[in-house]
């Protein structure tokens, strides 16, 4: 059974405003057939069109129906339902057909080889194969477990397929899913999305997850280095995939066979979905706004569509007594989402991503950390840094309950001076003053002087990725007038001083693993930001904001991000790699501690008196917001008086259509000059409204006009402001 829906794209007029931030509904997938007309759908039935390759967007709901995969091939694209339908309509203007399925429920992902054969996967094993375009559609799943959710199916030819789901499950088919085999998946992890290519197939998932199977080799998984998502991949050959995700990261294997190639974009939310429609053009999609990005020159920059704008607020969501600083922001090493920071020697704990926090400790002998780590081998051992009385290194064994003094030496009563070798978390490593660096390899149950080295007062440690023999250290103190970067290729054996600053301290350093010759500083009480591409040996100015630095972190997901802060009420973040730092300091205040970016969307600035987080929001112009009102066949022709009316700066129009045909809505001044173009277009009959948006006029009266096939209709309305 089919039921028809009309949304007539009306991309002419600046009408409706629709606003969406970081906790709002967004999208769950887009396509392209051409890289001009695009489609993207989500959940409560939103739909968003283009005709103009993402310049401008038209907006509509479709009650009722979460929308899960989008796909086109020609003309034609289809679309799944959470209600077992499939939906499918053109390019351009045209009505949305819908023809449910029998014996299916949540329908997740769709894949057509032209314009007649397609499959459907879905919850309870289900896959089902069309020869018609999608208006009939038959079971396709005999081999598959009926237990089974399956999320995306991808086909390379009529006969090789393959279809993946929860649990790592993958199966394929070599007839065109008659049958379906196996695959032996090497991972346990939920699969979201495949892409099938002719020389083999890419699928990733959950934690970070991405499967290789050439046709000719066996399963490569790919160690990412991260813990968020992957949910899309897409590109035109096996060689030249991009994969996106986590809090907005876009990545690809163009020469780099661990997709450590990223691909810079504004996007600061969980990407959920990719599509290349061409070697050049691609668009993606966040499930947590309405922003659409686009990138026109195969993924070197990515760019905001349809009139989009991002702000930034930071919330503050710690207030702390009393205040620290130093850095204490760790990340739970088995909980994505949990987040552990201190104030004086108050332990916080967050478990939904920054957003509420609890007390859940106490490090024992008062003062105020500097450092604080819980292991990655058991979390049990938490190890920290503390001043204030005996400047003291100290360590718990039972998740703070009680502490052990490990080292009792005077430290940097600003910087950080304990660190964790990330390469092997059983390794710490102490700079206390006046000279000394200390290991441990077991956890920090004990430490050990391996140099005399004369620092001054390190501020801040830092091992590099993948080479724990080159360590940095910043030093500097207070007044001196010279900060220095001193570097170890021994394992801190010995040591060399690779750059004299200007200012007096260096008090932050952070690195990549993607990248682990480069590396980033801060200077105290410089605005300078230091720039090492070669382990250290050399830094360069990145750049210079004329404010006392402190903090900086590069994103743990992305390296393409830098956040860096100051020792005052301001934070600077780049997003293409350096090469600009843009204020973003709305809503802080207080004196800069540390900083942490897990994800692209997912920043936390520590200050002395308290903790923020940044809120990402996007503003998305639509030409037109367009509800269904009705599938029900009206008896005539008609159109509605406005509302409200007078009206400043919107107002609905609602009207009635009585037979399938062209339909146009316009807009006209006083002296009958054209101003707007709300619909123009194939629609089926129904009832339909329309939003306009007059914020670009000015107050006065206008006319609004309805043609229809052998008929006019026209109306007046009043815009006050």
């Amino acid at each position: 059974m089919k039921k028809l829906f009309s949304m007539a794209i009306a991309l002419l007029a600046l009408l409706g405003l629709s606003s969406s931030n970081i906790f709002s509904q967004g999208f769950n997938s887009v396509t392209s057939p051409d890289g001009i007309y695009v489609v993207a759908v989500g959940d409560n039935g939103l739909m968003y069109r283009s005709s103009n390759g993402g310049s401008s967007w038209a907006g509509y709901t479709l009650s009722g129906v979460d929308f899960k995969d989008v796909t086109s091939y020609g003309d034609n694209i289809w679309f799944t339902g959470a209600n077992g339908s499939v939906y499918k309509t053109l390019k351009n203007n045209s009505p949305v057909t819908s023809s449910s399925v029998s014996g299916a429920s949540t329908l997740n992902g769709v894949y057509f080889l032209d314009n007649s054969i397609g499959f459907i996967c879905g919850a309870d094993g289900k896959v089902y194969k069309s020869v018609d375009g999608g208006d009939n559609w038959s079971p396709s799943s005999t081999g598959i477990p009926g237990t089974l959710n399956l999320r995306a199916i991808s086909f390379k030819d009529a006969n090789n397929g393959v279809v993946v789901g929860d649990a790592g499950v993958i199966y394929t088919t070599a007839n065109g899913g008659t049958s379906w085999t196996s695959a032996s998946s090497p991972v346990s992890n939920n699969l979201l999305d495949v892409k099938y290519y002719t020389d083999g197939y890419i699928a990733v998932g959950e934690y970070g997850t991405l499967v290789l199977k050439p046709t000719s080799s066996a399963f490569d998984v790919i160690d990412t280095k991260i813990k968020t998502d992957i949910r899309g991949v897409t590109g035109l050959t096996m060689d030249a995939a991009r994969i996106c995700g986590g809090g907005g990261f876009i990545r690809n294997n163009v020469s780099s066979p661990n997709f450590y190639r990223f691909e810079m974009n504004p996007m600061m939310a969980d990407l959920v979905d990719i599509h290349y429609s061409s070697g050049i053009i691609g668009y993606a999609v966040s499930s947590l706004n309405k922003a659409i990005i686009k990138t026109s020159n195969g993924g070197t920059s990515w760019s905001l569509t349809g009139g989009t704008s991002v702000s930034f607020q930071w919330q503050q969501k710690v207030n702390p007594s009393p205040s620290g600083i130093g850095n204490t922001l760790c990340p739970h090493p088995t909980n994505r989402d949990a987040m552990y920071v201190v104030y004086g020697t108050t332990v916080y704990i967050s478990w939904d991503r920054g957003e509420n926090w609890a007390v859940v400790g106490t490090i024992s002998g008062g003062g105020s950390t500097h450092s604080f780590y819980v292991s990655p081998v058991d979390t049990n051992i938490w190890i920290a840094a503390t001043t204030g009385g005996t400047d003291r290194v100290t360590r718990s064994t039972n998740y703070g309950a009680t502490w052990t003094t490990v080292v009792s030496r005077n430290f940097s009563n600003y910087g950080q001076p304990l660190e964790m070798d990330q390469n092997d978390p059983n390794y710490f490593y102490f700079a206390p003053d006046g000279g000394d660096f200390y290991v441990s390899s077991n956890g920090g149950a004990n430490f050990s002087i391996v140099s005399n080295y004369n620092f001054r007062s390190p501020c801040d440690i830092i091992v590099k990725w993948g080479d724990s023999q080159t360590i940095i250290v910043g030093d500097g103190v207070t007044g001196s007038g010279q900060a220095q970067f001193i570097k170890s290729t021994n394992g801190g054996v010995n040591w060399t001083v690779s750059r004299n600053a200007g200012a007096s301290e260096i008090p932050s350093m952070c690195n990549t693993v993607f990248a682990p010759e480069v590396m980033y500083g801060t200077e105290w009480s410089g605005g300078t930001v230091y720039r090492t591409t070669n382990s250290g040996t050399n830094w360069d100015v990145a750049s210079n904001n004329g404010q006392s630095g402190w903090a900086s972190d590069i994103c743990r997901e992305d390296p393409t991000m830098i956040l860096t802060g100051s020792y005052g009420s301001n934070v600077w973040l780049s997003t293409n790699n350096g090469v600009s730092f843009p204020s973003i300091q709305n809503g802080i205040s207080g004196s800069g501690a540390g900083m942490i970016v897990p994800e692209r969307g997912y920043l936390l600035d520590m200050r002395t008196s308290a903790l923020y987080k940044l809120q990402i929001s996007y503003d998305v112009i639509t030409t037109v917001e367009e509800l269904t009102v009705s599938t029900n066949i009206p008896d005539a022709y008609s159109l509605q008086q406005n509302y409200p009316n007078p009206f400043n700066p919107s107002t609905k129009i609602r009207y009635d259509i009585a037979k399938n045909g062209i339909v146009k809505l316009t807009v006209y001044d006083q002296l009958g000059r054209q101003v707007s173009e709300l619909v123009n277009g194939t629609k089926n009959a129904g009832t339909y409204e329309v939003e306009f948006n007059g914020s670009n006029l000015a107050s006065g009266i206008y006319f609004y006009k309805l043609e229809v096939p052998g008929q006019t209709f026209t109306k007046k309305m009043i815009l006050v402001k």
